[in-house]
C-alpha cells in the first residue's frame, strides 16, 4: 500500500506585514510560499520547518494552522501554517530549486503566482477567517 502525500507550507510575515515569497527555477519560474512534500515520519509542522530552512535559510517556529487544503487531482493534503523566525537572518536563496527569496505584500504579490498560492496567503492572512478546510481545483496562472 503506498502512502499518500503530505505538503506543507509557511506564511512568514516580516515587521511590515508583507509575506516571505520565494521562486523557483523550473516549471513557470512562479513565486510560491516555501513549503514542499513530507518525508518518511515526518509531521506536516516538521515538514513546514524544514522546508523554510532548506529553501531560505531561515530557522522558524511553528505558530498555527491556517488552513488544510485537498487537491483531488493528486489525492493530497496540503497543510498551511503561520510560522516566525526564531531570529532576524535575512532570508537567502538555498536550495538548488530556489532562485529568490523575498517579502511582497500582500496587496502587490511577484508575477507569476498560482491562485492556489494567492489563496492559501490570503486565507492566512484573513483575521476572519474561520474555515480551515478547502478543497482546491487545478491551478490557475496569475502572470
Amino acid at each position: 500500500m503506498s502512502k499518500k502525500p503530505i505538503g506543507a507550507a509557511a506564511i512568514i510575515v516580516d515587521s511590515e506585514n508583507r509575506v516571505l515569497l520565494v521562486k523557483h527555477n523550473y516549471g513557470k519560474y512562479n513565486w510560491e510560499i516555501p513549503g514542499g512534500l513530507s518525508e518518511q515520519n515526518e509531521s506536516a509542522q516538521d515538514t513546514a520547518i524544514r522546508e523554510v530552512f532548506e529553501e531560505t535559510g531561515l530557522e522558524v517556529t511553528v505558530d498555527r494552522l491556517t488552513g488544510v487544503y485537498y487537491d483531488p487531482s493528486n489525492d493530497m493534503h496540503h497543510f498551511v501554517f503561520i510560522c516566525k523566525a526564531v531570529n532576524n537572518r535575512k532570508p537567502q536563496p538555498c536550495y538548488a530549486e530556489i532562485v529568490a527569496c523575498q517579502y511582497s505584500s500582500i496587496d502587490d504579490l511577484p508575477r507569476p503566482i498560482s491562485d492556489f498560492t494567492y489563496k492559501r496567503i490570503q486565507d492566512a492572512m484573513n483575521p476572519d477567517q474561520t474555515e480551515r478546510f478547502h478543497t482546491i481545483g487545478p491551478r490557475q496562472w496569475i502572470e
